[in-house]
């Protein structure tokens, strides 16, 4: 990370006896790493605060996705029912809107029984 070698790291260590002296040493260096220690933890909270923020930011822009497709699926197909409103309605409290299974009552008419609505392959 740093590509500390083994000369500066033993400059260092001849420095820090000279200057804090054997008899600090221990307890400065418990307390570099308390430090150090603290500063990982709060770079770890910032990193998964950030990671957070980005995930929340994907998902509403998922949902934003969701619904212009739900629009304009709701849009192609104008109410299938009398009582279609109510069963979305219902449905929606249950937060189960899209695993509602049309009845045959709530079902357009379909103006040729021979042609099926979406084709499964192109014709040619």
């Amino acid at each position: 990370m740093f590509d500390i070698g083994f000369d500066e790291m033993l400059l260092v260590a001849i420095v820090a006896i000279v200057v804090i002296g054997p008899k600090d040493l221990p307890m400065a260096l418990r307390t570099v790493g308390r430090w150090v220690a603290k500063v990982r933890r709060v770079s770890g909270h910032f990193r998964a605060g950030v990671e957070n923020m980005i995930r929340e930011a994907e998902l509403e822009e998922m949902e934003k996705k969701w619904r212009e497709q739900n629009a304009a699926i709701l849009a192609a197909h104008p109410d299938p029912g009398p009582d279609a409103e109510a069963r979305a309605a219902a449905a929606a409290a249950e937060g189960d809107a899209a695993m509602l299974p049309l009845t045959p009552a709530d079902k357009p008419a379909s103006t040729d029984d021979a042609t099926p609505e979406l084709p499964l392959a192109p014709s040619r």
